[in-house]
This record gives structure tokens, C-alpha cells and sequence, in this order.
């Protein structure tokens, strides 16, 4: 009896530890950490295409990026920075990968304009940032001038108040193993504030 009481007792542990619900704010985020493995999660393609996080990964070692949307000139610069290193970060056998809430239309919008060589996927729904724990509502005042200044379409969200909210990621960096394992991560609440490039190539050659 014991010993079923401890097996469900870790089960719901588990399963705790994998419900991830959108945050208050980006100071509130729990994102996912080095030694845990990705979520399995569908994201969409550039053509629209549902289809799982993993088997775009497909057991390579990944650079995966999340970022707030082609709209943000600090995600642009991040993009162009990554663009600079990419070739790089192949030699060292990695594949770089960039998530955003941007519909895939946008994402064409951006490959087309910043040239870019990697590839970008489609999170609409911010729910493969909140399986990674990086999800967190806008406040109202942000969300308001996101979708009046910035033009934005995206879907709102309730908070527990039970306020339309846009969701947002916090801006992040992870370095995935072939086996789907957290090498290495970076989050930061603060926009504004990105991984330097030549930081992330010597956390990629660490976790070679």
C-alpha cells in the first residue's frame, strides 16, 4: 500500500512539474531548466503545418530561440546576430531553430527580409512557450498599445482576473542535445536585454 501511495505520490509530481500555466508577468516566469527534457508539444511551420516540436528537432543537437515577433527591433537584431553565427554553430553540428508567437505568413515576411538561413516556426497560441515556461501575460497598458501601435492580431488570453491579456514569451536561448536534453539556457525577463552571440557559441561548444 505504501509503496502504490508513493508511486501515485511521484506521478502527480511529475505531472505537476509539467503543468507550466501562463504567468502574472515576465519576472514570474519557471522556465524549463538545464537536465530536463523539451516538452512534447506540436508547433506550426512556416507552410501552416501542425507538427511536433521532436520530430523538428529529429534527435539533433538544437539551438532553439524564442522570441516576441518579427514587430520587436530588439527580436530583429537578436535574428540578425544569430544569422552572423549560424554557420558556425553548424560546423559545431547544431541546427538553430527560432519560435515566436508570429503567425507563419510573418514568418515568410521575416525570412524573406532578414535572409535568413535557419528555421523559424509558428507559436500563435504561445503554447509551446508555456510548456516551456515562458509564457506570461502582458500587462493592459502593453497589451493595448501592442495591438493598436504594432497592429497586432494575435489572440488575447483571460489571466485570473479574468482580463484579455496578449501572451507573450520571455525572450530565451536553448542549447538541446541530440536526446532532447536542457545542455544549457538562457531567460531573461528584460526584453531589452538579449544573449550575446559569442556567448552562446562557447555554451555550444561546451555541450558539444
Amino acid at each position: 500500500m505504501k509503496k502504490l501511495f508513493l508511486g501515485i505520490s511521484v506521478l502527480m509530481l511529475s505531472i505537476a512539474s509539467f503543468a507550466r500555466p501562463v504567468a502574472e508577468s515576465a519576472d514570474l516566469v519557471s522556465p524549463l531548466l538545464p537536465g530536463q527534457t523539451i516538452p512534447s508539444i506540436n508547433t506550426t511551420t512556416i507552410a501552416g503545418k501542425q507538427v511536433s516540436l521532436a520530430s523538428i528537432i529529429n534527435n539533433k543537437p538544437t539551438i532553439l530561440f524564442f522570441y516576441r515577433g518579427g514587430w520587436c527591433p530588439f527580436c530583429n537584431v537578436q535574428m540578425g546576430q544569430l544569422q552572423a553565427i549560424e554557420k558556425d554553430l553548424t560546423r559545431l553540428g547544431f541546427q538553430l531553430i527560432g519560435i515566436s508567437t508570429d503567425s507563419p505568413v510573418d514568418l515568410q515576411k521575416s525570412l524573406r527580409d532578414k535572409k535568413l538561413s535557419y528555421q523559424l516556426l509558428s507559436d500563435y497560441h504561445s503554447e509551446v512557450s508555456q510548456a516551456f515556461g515562458l509564457a506570461f501575460y502582458a500587462s493592459s497598458k502593453v497589451t493595448k498599445r501592442y495591438l493598436t501601435k504594432m497592429n497586432l492580431q494575435n489572440p488575447l488570453q483571460k489571466n485570473a482576473a479574468g482580463e484579455a491579456r496578449l501572451v507573450l514569451p520571455a525572450p530565451a536561448v536553448y542549447v538541446i542535445d541530440a536526446k532532447g536534453l536542457v545542455q544549457f539556457q538562457y531567460v531573461n525577463p528584460n526584453y531589452k536585454t538579449r544573449l550575446a552571440p559569442e556567448l552562446l557559441l562557447h555554451a555550444a561548444k561546451l555541450a558539444n
